[in-house]
């Protein structure tokens, strides 16, 4: 059976249906209680069914187009002011967005993934590879090119890490055997600094813990070439280790912040300023090497918190880095 198929039918609670047996006959034979259970009825059950079986006799090279830019064009602010010219991103690049608080950064996010034409408040046309975005790839289900990850990522779906995993791994018709998910987890344990298994509940996890696991998740499963995160500052992963990640796929990367080392670890952060994108501003040598005195600060009160965790009194000076900045540069340049 098409994988895609399978993993459908067991998240609804169904059972295979067997080989040789026409869709809408096994439909047929299903009863009103399973359908109201499901949510469904008979139509729209066989619609998704047929969608999954389509999607599995196409090539993922044929079904897919790569995304090598997004341009972000036109808007205006909530005064009718237009917006900064034309901001082209590229794949493997990091972009940060940045501005106070109200001043329109989730929306330039919703823009982006929902790949407006004019159609928001706005007034933004998003653009890919430099051409307006197909019907498909706006609207179909099965052609999802953005992937976001929001500040609140709690699951609710009673399934256990590995599960889930295997079932997102059977979905891209990707074998559980190759050990996919056991990389995932592996990642995810390394941004999160809390480990977890395959058997441990989503329910379960942390707040860091389940942001980690989805950023893993979007880079090594995820088809989606356009990543979206909105404020991992408070999460409790490695920033810099999440982000490297994501760009080593070549996944086009915005993230809204208000965190200074963050913002810095982008190549370029646009600021909004009364719902308009007012400047875009490439991160400088002098910042780079601001972004290294921030990082021994990080890294100094991640130290803290693990000593806090673990019970231990906070009564010496904090050691914010052994060596000069000059040091630490040449070190890290090589």
């Amino acid at each position: 059976m098409n994988p895609r198929v399978a993993a459908f039918l067991s998240g609804l609670g169904l059972p295979d249906f067997p080989a040789g047996i026409a869709i809408d006959r096994w439909i047929a034979g299903l009863s009103e209680t399973a359908l109201q259970d499901m949510g469904l009825d008979r139509e729209q059950l066989s619609a998704h069914l047929q969608l999954l079986i389509d999607a599995g006799t196409t090539s993922p090279a044929a079904a897919r187009t790569a995304i090598h830019t997004l341009t972000i064009e036109g808007g205006h602010d909530k005064d009718g002011r237009a917006g900064h010219d034309a901001l082209v991103v590229k794949a493997g690049e990091i972009v940060c967005i940045v501005g106070p608080t109200g001043s329109g950064k989730s929306r330039l996010l919703a823009d982006v993934e929902c790949l407006a034409q004019g159609d928001t408040p706005s007034g933004r046309r998003i653009l890919l590879n430099g051409a307006l975005p197909t019907a498909d790839q706006r609207f179909a289900p099965d052609c999802k090119l953005v992937a976001q990850l929001s500040q609140n990522m709690n699951f609710v779906v009673d399934l256990t890490v590995g599960v889930f995993l295997d079932m997102h791994a059977a979905c891209r018709q990707i074998d559980p055997g190759s050990g996919v998910t056991g990389r995932i987890i592996a990642i995810a344990n390394s941004l999160a600094g809390e480990r977890f298994g395959p058997d441990v509940s989503l329910t379960q996890l942390s707040g860091g813990q389940s942001r980690a696991l989805m950023i893993a998740d979007a880079a090594l499963l995820s088809e989606s070439p356009i990543v979206l995160i909105d404020e991992i500052e408070n999460a409790g992963i490695n920033r810099r280790d999440a982000l490297d990640l994501l760009v080593s796929e070549d996944k086009i990367v915005l993230v809204s912040t208000h965190d200074p080392l963050l913002a810095l670890l982008g190549h370029r952060r646009v600021i909004i300023r009364n719902g308009r994108v007012a400047d875009v501003i490439t991160t400088s040598e002098a910042e780079k090497a601001v972004l290294v005195q921030l990082e021994d600060i990080d890294a100094a009160l991640l130290g803290v918190r693990e000593r806090l965790r673990r019970g231990e009194r906070i009564e010496n000076p904090i050691d914010w880095g052994h060596h000069s900045l000059r040091e630490r540069l040449h070190a890290r340049n090589g």
